[in-house]
């Protein structure tokens, strides 16, 4: 058995108000892949930004043991000297810099204090093979999507002479392919004797490349053990207590007519001439019905959503939406939420909330001439609205008072979720609603869009998780390349089928 390359011991950390860590124990073995599991909220990114120095020696109790020696550090940097380096959720690149400027970035390849180009292109590029990314090392990273600036962000770390690399949640964002090369990357990571902490809640990932697994619990550890012979539901049952004999809710569902229809939508590049993003496409929603849209990434499902809310993306839009049989007009968000229509975004950080703001704030923030009187809000009215949101939907904080950016994922998710019921919309689009929040959450999440659903609302349901559509929605409608190929119902959904239509017609558009 190898021997520890890490030990944290009796680590306890509190915000005000909070205790996020309370006598946290972590051993990690030199050379392995070590996944930390836990609902949102269990301390596990809090106890690696201790392990990094993010929060220094002082700001919390207890002992941190690398390699033999008792480490105290009092910044990100003196982690980084002893080969410590935390790659986060959020990716911390400057998008308008090259990638060679991105992986060296405050660890530049001078000479006589100027930079030395060729030499950091080429170190660049040698780091980039390694990392299997075939990218000029001189492209800027915003033109990267998301699976390749997370291979930037390791050649970054490995530029730093990394012993033990940490990965927060490195796959949330990712799609399969992407996903995979990850992982395979991580494996080769390992062979090449670097240590591994990842942070996941994909656990079939967890359990295909994790050789251990430490479970957290409320800011406690509750065990660790080995991968082999261990299972999701055994991992599910130490993350929140209990066993979910099954992942989602039963729900019947009592299904109306029809309440909206889109005929022949077609939205174009707002950035690419001539590109078409959705391409004559055409579903129906009915009232009670959870609908489904399943499509591989680049497939045009956001496109799509957010094209119908109020043309809020592309350009050269045509198609007709009808909302009970009538034909509307949808020129802006507006429109949109004044016809029942509401969209909730699946970048919640970015688009869907104000990090900085309090969970009342952002709950009346889509409806406020709902709360407005003579052109003033009334600031008890918003106070108690958000208060029966926190109840009903149990985001769990203090108050309504609390800033939302110090929620955890799945907390922000139903601030996200309070905020456009509040709209009162007949028609809500949720475009992955459960992304990068745990199992217990999501059970939360799907027990409330089932409610939705049984209050008389159409939902239209974005998910990369084909079990999630095959457990929740009661129709399914297959996009690629930007058209519909198919439309499955419940009974006859199965994940090989929809995969089958969601790759027609890919070779013939390529």
């Amino acid at each position: 058995m190898s021997e520890a390359i890490l030990r944290m011991r009796g680590i306890s950390k509190t915000f005000p108000g909070v205790k996020a860590l309370q006598d946290v124990n972590l051993e990690v073995l030199r050379g392995e892949i070590h996944a930390i599991c836990g609902e949102n909220g269990a301390g596990k990114s809090t106890l690696m930004k201790v392990l990094s120095g993010v929060y220094p020696h002082g700001d919390y109790d207890g002992e941190i043991s690398f390699d033999g020696e008792e480490c105290r550090f009092a910044g990100i940097r003196d982690s980084e000297k002893r080969g410590i380096v935390i790659i986060h959720q959020e990716l911390a690149l400057a998008p308008n810099l090259s990638i060679a400027e991105n992986i060296f970035l405050g660890n530049e390849r001078a000479k006589r204090g100027f930079i030395d180009w060729n030499r950091t292109n080429a170190a660049a590029a040698d780091l980039l093979r390694r990392v299997g990314l075939r990218e000029n090392p001189v492209t800027q990273v915003l033109d990267l999507g998301v699976g390749k600036q997370q291979l930037v962000e390791i050649a970054k770390a490995l530029s730093k002479e990394v012993r033990l690399l940490i990965l927060d949640e490195p796959t949330a964002a990712l799609n399969d392919d992407d996903s995979a090369h990850l992982l395979n990357l991580l494996r080769g990571l390992r062979d090449e004797g670097i240590t591994c902490v990842i942070i996941s809640h994909k656990l079939n990932e967890v359990l295909e490349v994790a050789d251990r697994v430490t479970i957290l619990r409320d800011g406690r550890t509750i065990t660790t053990l080995p991968s082999e012979g261990l299972t999701e539901d055994k991992i599910i049952s130490g993350m929140v207590g209990r066993d979910l004999d099954n992942r989602f809710p039963p729900h019947e569902p009592t299904i109306g007519e029809e309440i909206l229809r889109v005929e022949n939508w077609t939205v174009h590049s707002p950035t690419q001439h001539g590109r078409i993003l959705v391409d004559d496409a055409s579903f129906t929603l009915r009232r009670g019905e959870i609908v489904g849209l399943a499509g591989l990434m680049g497939a045009g499902r956001t496109e799509l959503a957010m094209s119908i809310f109020g043309r809020a993306y592309g350009t050269g839009i045509s198609g007709r939406v009808f909302k009970d049989g009538k034909e509307i007009r949808l020129r802006s968000v507006r429109e949109a939420i004044e016809h029942g229509i509401a969209y909730a975004t699946e970048d919640r950080k970015r688009y869907g909330l104000n990090l900085i703001e309090d969970i009342k704030r952002n709950v009346s923030a889509s409806a406020l001439g709902k709360l407005a009187h003579r052109g003033w809000v009334d600031d008890n009215e918003e106070y108690k609205v958000a208060e029966e949101y926190r109840r009903s939907l149990n985001i769990k904080a203090p108050s309504v008072m609390s800033v939302t950016g110090k929620l955890s994922g799945g907390n922000q998710q139903k601030v996200v979720l309070s905020k456009w019921i509040f709209t009162d919309p007949d028609v809500l689009i949720l475009d992955e609603p459960t992304r990068g929040i745990d199992v217990g959450a999501k059970y939360e999440i799907y027990t409330i869009i089932n409610r939705l659903a049984d209050q008389g609302k159409a939902v239209l349901l974005i998910s990369s998780e084909l079990p999630e559509l095959l457990g929740l929605c009661d129709r399914v409608y297959t996009l690629s390349a930007g058209r519909i190929t198919g439309e499955v119902p419940r009974a006859e959904a199965t994940q090989e089928g929809l995969m089958t239509l969601m790759t027609a017609g890919q070779e013939a558009r390529k």
